[in-house]
């Protein structure tokens, strides 16, 4: 299943990570640089310091008193050296016995460099060329990077872990807030079941404005739906209406018409005026099947089939039958209201008929939904049974007096691609039908 929330979760993680990678790369080389020019900063200034203390008359020597006393300490990490042109050279006390590697510049020319220096320490170098009076000189000043290096890499790795706590904390603030946001599409999640069960007839449009449109073309939808079934039920209701009135007047005629017409005559027109009746009976019946994809009110079997069975009782009073059931606690709605009522008024009508004294119909919910409705009559033949259960036949026409009932019954089950089943009850002895309606 695609979830949109894991898609966005994934995708703005990825961005997340991607930034973040970005702004700690971007903030690595800004410490390195932001360093690395404080350090040449300073390299300046200290020879500068040192170009004022070193004196241009021969012998050339320098004034210690005027430079940073840390020069003074032996391999304290801080060096410098003066080459004169003449090949004469002054180093820093640190140096001790230790040589700066650098060449001699012109006035003005500066060079910068990494280099590994005295006792094995990597430092950086900044080197000047200088005239002071008819001298020239170079100077140069060295700084150990060991120490630098380490506070950086201690800082950076700090940063690293600020950073990953950081991202962890946007990721699930970046969770939550993605999940409240989606929240809000489980009122028309919550909708859409509640209108599966038949409790409204449209979606609510208080939604997001982004699915807005969705919701909107939904319920047109629906309404249009609504509206064909509707006029399908009218028109073919207005049509019935209308025959009813030629029925009757052909009756009545045939009626009438018995002493001037033979027999033969008069049973044929009134088998074909039968005929029609139960043609618009039926066609009647099925203009009420709603069907599953347009169900708003849904059949609850707990609720609404005793109501039935009360109404069968009425019906078969005169012959004292008793009708039993039994209903599985887990079993769901399903199916439009009319339809199921269509449908088990036919089948368990029919098992009233044809019952000695006993009716019983099973509920149970499985993979699917499983209707089994057996009577204690005398059922049916083999021979009926295979014909009860062809594709395509019609009912009415093959076994008398299981007809237009069983034939609703059957254009129900194969709208909503179920399935029908006819057997001999092994409990009962009389005809069990088994019915499986799919949950959704």
């Amino acid at each position: 299943m695609k979830s949109l929330q894991h898609h966005l979760q994934v995708w703005l993680a990825f961005s997340l990570i991607v930034l973040m990678g970005l702004f700690w790369v971007l903030e690595s080389q800004s410490i390195k640089t932001i360093t690395e020019e404080f350090l040449i900063t300073r390299l300046e200034h200290d020879g500068d310091n040192i170009l004022l203390a070193t004196s241009s008359i021969k012998p050339h020597r320098i004034n210690t008193h005027r430079i940073n006393p840390i020069y003074n300490q032996p391999s304290s990490g801080h060096y410098y050296s003066v080459r004169f042109t003449n090949g004469n050279a002054l180093s820093s006390p640190s140096l001790e016995q230790q040589i700066l590697p650098f060449s001699s510049l012109e006035p003005g020319e500066t060079k910068l460099e990494h280099i590994d220096g005295p006792f094995g320490q990597h430092v950086l170098l900044w080197s000047k060329g200088f005239q002071k009076g008819d001298i020239k000189l170079t100077i140069a000043v060295a700084e150990d990077l060991t120490v630098l290096k380490q506070q950086r890499n201690e800082f950076i790795g700090s940063f690293t872990l600020l950073a990953i706590a950081g991202l962890i904390t946007l990721l699930a603030v970046q969770s939550f807030v993605v999940r409240r946001a989606l929240k809000r599409l489980d009122s028309i999640r919550s909708d859409i079941n509640r209108l599966e069960h038949g409790e409204i007839n449209k979606l609510s449009e208080n939604a997001p404005s982004e699915v807005l449109p969705l919701i909107q073309e939904f319920n047109h939808i629906l309404d249009l739906l609504g509206q064909r079934l509707e006029r399908s039920r009218n028109a073919l209701g207005n049509l019935a209406h209308a025959l009813k009135t030629p029925i009757s007047i052909l009756t009545q005629f045939c009626n009438s018409s018995k002493k001037g017409m033979d027999s033969q005559q008069v049973n044929l027109a009134s088998v074909q005026i039968e005929r029609i009746h139960q043609l618009m009976e039926r066609e009647l019946k099925r203009a009420r099947i709603a069907g599953k994809e347009i169900s708003t009110q849904r059949f609850r079997p707990r609720q609404d089939l005793p109501d039935l069975i009360n109404v069968l009782n009425q019906l078969h009073s005169n012959k004292s039958i008793d009708i039993q059931y039994n209903i599985d606690k887990d079993t769901p709605s399903f199916g439009d209201l009319e339809d199921m009522h269509e449908l088990l008024g036919n089948l368990l009508d029919n098992a009233c008929k044809w019952a000695k004294s006993l009716v019983y119909c099973q509920i149970s919910r499985h993979d699917n939904i499983q209707i089994i409705i057996e009577d204690d009559g005398v059922g049916l033949t083999p021979q009926e049974l295979k014909q009860i259960s062809q594709r395509g036949v019609r009912l009415d026409e093959t076994v008398e007096g299981h007809g237009l009932g069983l034939s609703i019954a059957k254009d129900i089950v194969k709208l909503y691609g179920g399935q029908l089943n006819f057997t001999t009850s092994d409990t009962l002895g009389g005809l069990k039908v088994t019915l499986i309606l799919p949950l959704t």
